[in-house]
């Protein structure tokens, strides 16, 4: 179930709930708490922005060819600067990996499928 062009999400993001936009008011439960559950890709990115428009449907295909292994939260840097302040996002796009809350690995710009894939592995639990 791809719940990215839901605004309001369910408390309880199941397994089949693999995409989601994550924003300033959700982050908390949909990033730092659901990573406690399983591993959650930060994508923060913009729409004006070449290699997001590259890496993003990558990171559809692999997060559907998981079904939900892990949570893909989709962060909108313009909308949600805070975010991206708060995690030092240099650049567009930036994939944060969180498990148990905490941030453990990033990547920056658009990489080919095969090295998110092994991001991707090297994080799973």
């Amino acid at each position: 179930m791809d719940l990215h062009n839901h605004p309001d999400l369910h408390p309880e993001l199941g397994p089949e709930v693999y995409v989601v936009d994550a924003t300033e008011q959700n982050f908390e439960h949909t990033v730092i708490k659901e990573s406690h559950k399983r591993l959650v890709l930060v994508d923060i990115s913009a729409d004006w922005c070449g290699p997001c428009r590259v890496l993003m449907p990558i990171m559809d295909k692999l997060s559907k060819a998981y079904g939900g292994e892990f949570l893909l939260a989709k962060v909108d840097a313009d909308e949600n600067m805070r975010i991206a302040g708060r995690y030092k996002v240099r650049g567009f796009p930036t994939v944060i990996a969180f498990v148990n809350g905490e941030e453990v690995d990033r990547f920056h710009s658009a990489q080919r499928e095969p090295f998110v894939e092994e991001f991707i592995e090297r994080h799973l639990f």
